[in-house]
């Protein structure tokens, strides 16, 4: 179904950064001035600044990987695996506080996304240089069968030692991917397939098809995603079996244009005689290493030698507008009608738990139906002017809120600035309402940045605080942000985590690609300088109780591109996390929660019939307190968790 764009630019909605009231009773003071402001730069001696969250490690690449672009992540066991664009590394965390590296896999390809599930390895390949026998030497040929743009597999039964056992390859590559563990299917895992490359040539792999900005023709590479079934027992048999077209009947939203800061900028790089390019609404300046091998070519094709000609420059500004379609995947318009809308997602995040999808596809945020593993059907789809490109998605734990964030300048440019609209390269929330989605409001760090960071909303993940929605984030060179989004309305900075830039002079690319709760530590994906390690702190917005009782919570495996349903098992921390939130929202008396808690003192001091009577009354009483309070909702989760816990072995 097709939804009207909400127009939400300049809209009465007020933007809540920090300071508000994310919840009942929550009230935070964050410092002022902002820490994050003036950092010293630096690669492994930037300055660092952090409010309620510690570092505990930070670990630089390993030698190969080292010029390399580290980028996503994904864990199993205590194991850390990070892509990087030279391959990918392991690490062991179980010490937190001193991360080793298990093992390393050279092998180029630009993203290198990874995922995993028990012995498989699933990696992202998109770029025409990588090659089926990792090597480094790039691919030059137009047409050749050397060449690797899809998903990489590999057996991890030992994960010091990495086997690459196969391929599946696809015709626009794999910028990213997302593993569907579907509960009802055992035997299978499915990958939803998100390229953002042009199609490949038929020649290279028969049926990719480029139909150009042609929606509605079936045989296009275009205007789709590929879903590849692999079978646990056989993974080298993997193959796609779908190709589901959830973007038909959309067209191309309207974009906000530039910031006054960036016209200036583009105004002095044309009149130095720098190549812009226009993708996505956005105007780029197109560096050296695009432009000059085109020169190049011209000089070439023409016969010449040397440096190019102001013919030649004058012949490349004509096919430009071309040449970068070509290179970006860029559809032209077909006929006179509007513009077709996405032609692919960059992120699919899959919550099995509930059956759906949150996508983020370039102009549109979609709600998809992932019951059916091999049929994804788009259920809503909605469109912001205030976002650039729709990058990655979150569910709240129960599924009636979603997170979207607007990668804004494509990741490698400062939108965090002081004169930046905090509604642009920010997160959407919206809650879920009847199969639709209604916007709430926008949250961005609040932080200003520098013009030589990068900076914008990316990847992170739900922190399983019980009773709350609060999330850890990557914002590049903007560092790291904790927030709480359990009101939508009023989302609100809870901590931080920041560096000073990579390098005073200029804008290089560095800063947290994503960033990840994974029993109990935050690690995030330094893109220049490794692998981070943090904790959260006990603050005013955060209780040790909540902290603690976030890390009952166990997982087996996490994937950048997949949600577990998050279950807390029964103890004494999930209880007093409770009572700590209802003495905070003031939803019983101050009597009543001294009374709860030393209640809970004594219990913990039992054991056996005596210790599950005293709960067991305990939660009696709270059931009644629920009645009375202010905050009945969550004093009916407090009676349930000291229920739980009275019957628990």
């Amino acid at each position: 179904m097709r939804l009207l764009r909400i127009p939400l630019a300049g809209a009465a909605l007020a933007l809540v950064a920090s300071g508000a009231a994310a919840q009942r009773g929550l009230v935070v003071s964050p410092p002022n001035p902002d820490p994050r402001v003036g950092l010293k730069a630096g690669k492994y001696d930037a300055a660092t600044a952090a409010w309620n969250m510690r570092l505990l490690s930070a670990t630089k690449p390993s030698e190969r990987f080292q010029s390399g672009i580290n980028s996503d992540l994904a864990f199993i066991g205590n194991y850390a695996i990070q892509g990087n664009y030279n391959g990918f590394q392991v690490w062991d965390i179980s010490n937190p506080s001193h991360p080793t590296l298990a093992t390393s896999f050279f092998c180029p390809a630009s993203q290198s996304d990874v995922s995993v599930y028990r012995n498989l390895l699933v990696v992202s390949a998109e770029s025409n240089s990588s090659r089926l026998d990792c090597g480094d030497q790039g691919v030059q040929d137009t047409v050749s069968h050397d060449r690797i743009r899809g998903i990489r597999l590999f057996d991890i039964s030992d994960i010091r030692n990495p086997k690459y056992i196969g391929n599946v390859q696809t015709c626009r590559g794999s910028h990213t991917h997302s593993m569907l563990v579907d509960p009802k299917d055992p035997a299978n895992v499915y990958v939803y397939i998100s390229g953002s490359s042009r199609p490949r040539s038929p020649n290279e792999m028969p049926g990719c098809i480029d139909r150009g900005g042609d929606p509605n023709d079936p045989s296009s590479a275009r205007f789709r995603i590929e879903v590849i079934k692999v079978p646990l027992a056989h993974p080298e048999q993997a193959a796609i079996v779908s190709s589901p077209r959830i973007f038909n009947d959309l067209t191309e939203p309207a974009s906000h244009g530039m910031t006054a800061e960036d016209v200036a900028e583009l105004a002095a790089a044309k009149a130095r005689g720098e190549y812009t390019v226009n993708l996505g609404g956005d105007e780029f300046v197109l560096g050296a290493k695009y432009t000059q091998p085109m020169l190049d070519s011209i000089v070439k094709a023409r016969g010449g030698t040397g440096a190019a000609t102001a013919a030649d420059s004058a012949a490349l500004r004509e096919a430009f507008p071309r040449i970068v379609r070509a290179m970006f995947g860029e559809p032209e318009t077909p006929g006179n009608g509007p513009r077709p809308g996405p032609t692919q997602c960059h992120d699919i995040t899959l919550y099995p738990g509930i059956g759906l999808a949150g996508g983020a596809c370039e102009g549109y945020g979609m709600l998809i139906d992932i019951r059916d593993p091999a049929h994804p059907r788009r259920i809503a789809a909605v469109a912001d002017s205030n976002f650039s490109y729709w990058h990655s998605a979150t569910f709240s734990n129960d599924g009636t809120k979603m997170l979207f964030s607007d990668e804004w300048g494509g990741g490698g440019s400062p939108k965090c600035r002081a004169s930046d609209p905090k509604q642009w390269g920010a997160d959407a929330i919206f809650t879920v309402e009847n199969g639709k989605l209604q916007f709430q409001n926008y949250y961005k760090m609040p932080a200003a940045q520098t013009s030589q960071e990068n900076c914008v909303a990316h990847n992170g993940s739900l922190i399983p605080i019980p009773g709350r929605d609060v999330m850890v984030q990557a914002w590049y060179q903007g560092g790291i942000s904790v927030f709480d989004w359990t009101d939508p309305k009023h989302p609100t900075e809870i901590a931080f985590f920041d560096r000073g830039p990579l390098d005073a002079t200029r804008m290089d690319m560095a800063g947290s690609w994503s960033v990840y709760w994974y029993n109990g530590a935050i690690v995030s994906s330094e893109i220049a300088r490794g692998l981070d390690v943090l904790e959260l702190l006990p603050s005013d917005a955060l209780t040790q109780n909540e902290i603690d009782a976030a890390k009952t919570v166990h997982l087996d495996y996490l994937n950048a591109q997949g949600q577990p349903k998050i279950v807390w098992p029964p103890s004494f921390a999930l209880a007093r996390a409770y009572v700590d939130q209802l003495e905070r929202s003031g939803g019983l008396p101050a009597a009543r929660i001294a009374a709860v808690r030393q209640a809970l003192t004594t219990a913990e001091g039992q054991s056996g019939s005596a210790r599950s009577g005293t709960l067991s009354t305990l939660a009696g009483a709270l059931s009644a307190d629920a009645g009375r309070s202010s905050d009945g909702a969550k004093a009916r989760l407090l009676a349930a968790a000291v229920r739980d816990l009275s019957t628990a072995r």
